[in-house]
């Protein structure tokens, strides 16, 4: 059995790929297809369908973010395996190379729902966070001595390259040599690799706005310490994408809407307004492009099917059966399903007066927002010198004072990329490198992924 290296290039697609001579050149020596995405195209949807083979409707995982109806709590950026309800390809094949009597190891390298899966090495971003509301970077790992041993030899993962106003290059050129060092030592039947390069400029400034010849190329140059690490170990390297990014001109305030409508309530406090969603009698979990609207009581469905329909910048308004045919019709989705224009996307604040903001709204804070934010990627205009206002923070928390990175802008105007939709065009989609046998079609549909990588493997059902 020939291992398999799948590199996850999010944000690479067939329009890009000129611009990357090494993956270009793997390309060659195999074959490379446009994938059809699943909506949301966003990175946990895609991920859980990739490695399920299943759509949205049956896999569970219908944005980043959804309302955890149990605890009536919104959480985003989950990292449990199990909240995965479908079979991922590694658990599959385990059981496959099994009844096979072949071995069969697996590592899984910074891919989302991490914690708790069936794999044999894992890396993945878990901050420490203290009891006197500290944060501490930080990864984990299986074996939990893993993560310790790559830092001693690579240094400590470079978390603020990895999101934030200083993401950049450096977190992918980390994740490709911690991955190429596993594959090296542990030689894995399957390694998925993660690498997140392409997915932050094109967001800050959209497509139009970036260099993405040279993003790519230096993506193109990060790998090579993989190829070097799959020429050693005899490994095929395989390379998928989860999604394109499109150009954005106007930010939809879904719950600003709501609010004024007197559907939203907010719990006014010493840390500014906070969502109350005990009160709220409708409120909108965004992502990107898509926005789950949660409407606590079916009589107001109507009401708020209405006020969205002829906003402008909202595409679609899906309620009941229609979300079915998006394979959005799942217990974890909202009653109301909001999709934009394609040059339109979803912000999630619910304030109307930014003196009301909360307190974790200028921060880089994917666990406190109800709704991805990707003013995230940017230092607020406000400071000159941003990283110097940022380094007095730190000196502020290092001596004990409690205190708040608040470096980012409240201005969604700034956003120029987004994604979420299925792509415009074949060029613009995600894509598919693999060798062997070509799939049939101009098209791969993503919940082929699955089969198409046991085949390869040999561990078909």
């Amino acid at each position: 059995m020939t291992p398999i290296i799948l590199l996850n290039c999010v944000g690479l697609t067939p329009g890009l790929l000129q611009y990357a001579p090494r993956l270009s050149e793997i390309a060659a020596n195999g074959w490379s297809l446009p994938l059809q995405e699943v909506t949301p195209a966003v990175t946990c949807s895609a991920q859980a369908t990739i490695l399920t083979g299943s759509p949205v409707n049956v896999h569970g995982v219908v944005a980043n973010g959804w309302l955890f109806r149990d605890t009536n709590e919104v959480r985003f950026w989950q990292q449990s395996n199990r909240l995965i309800q479908a079979e991922p390809v590694y658990v599959t094949a385990k059981k496959q190379a099994a009844l096979r009597g072949l071995p069969f190891t697996v590592a899984k390298l910074f891919w989302w729902f991490n914690q708790g899966a069936v794999v044999d090495y894992s890396i993945t971003p878990k901050p420490w966070y203290g009891i006197d509301g500290d944060k501490i970077f930080a990864i984990a790992s299986t074996p939990s001595r893993l993560a310790a041993d790559l830092e001693t030899d690579l240094g400590p993962f470079p978390f603020p390259a990895f999101w934030g106003p200083m993401a950049g290059l450096a977190s992918t050129q980390w994740i490709a040599l911690a991955a190429a060092r596993v594959i090296r030592v542990q030689q894995p039947t399957l390694s998925l690799v993660y690498l997140p390069h392409l997915d932050y400029d094109p967001q800050r400034f959209g497509p139009s706005g970036t260099d993405m010849a040279r993003c790519v190329r230096q993506l193109d140059d990060a790998v090579t310490p993989l190829l070097d690490a799959a020429k050693h170990t005899g490994a095929q390297v395989w390379v998928i994408s989860e999604y394109g990014h499109c150009d954005v001109t106007r930010p939809i305030f879904p719950n600003r809407l709501l609010r004024t409508a007197g559907l939203l309530e907010v719990r006014t406090g010493p840390i500014g307004e906070h969502l109350d969603v005990y009160s709220s009698r409708a409120f909108a979990v965004v992502d990107h492009q898509i926005a789950h609207v949660y409407v606590r009581q079916p009589e107001d469905i109507p009401r708020v099917r209405e006020l969205f329909a002829t906003v402008p910048g909202i595409g679609h308004v899906l309620v009941g059966e229609e979300r079915a045919d998006w394979q959005l019709d799942h217990p974890r989705s909202g009653e109301i399903i909001l999709l934009s224009e394609r040059d339109a996307w979803f912000a999630y604040p619910f304030w109307l007066n930014d003196e009301q903001a909360p307190d974790y709204a200028p921060c880089v804070a994917i666990h406190h927002k109800p709704g991805f934010d990707p003013c995230e990627l940017f230092f607020d205009p406000r400071y000159r010198f941003p990283k110097l206002h940022a380094a007095r923070r730190l000196v502020q928390k290092k001596l004990g004072f409690r205190t708040r990175f608040d470096l980012v802008p409240l201005n969604a105007a700034l956003v120029h990329g987004s994604h979420g939709l299925p792509a415009a065009s074949a060029d613009h989609a995600a894509l598919l490198i693999g060798h062997g046998p070509i799939p049939p079609g101009s098209i791969l549909p993503m919940t082929s992924v699955k089969a198409v990588l046991l085949a390869a493997l040999g561990l078909e059902p």
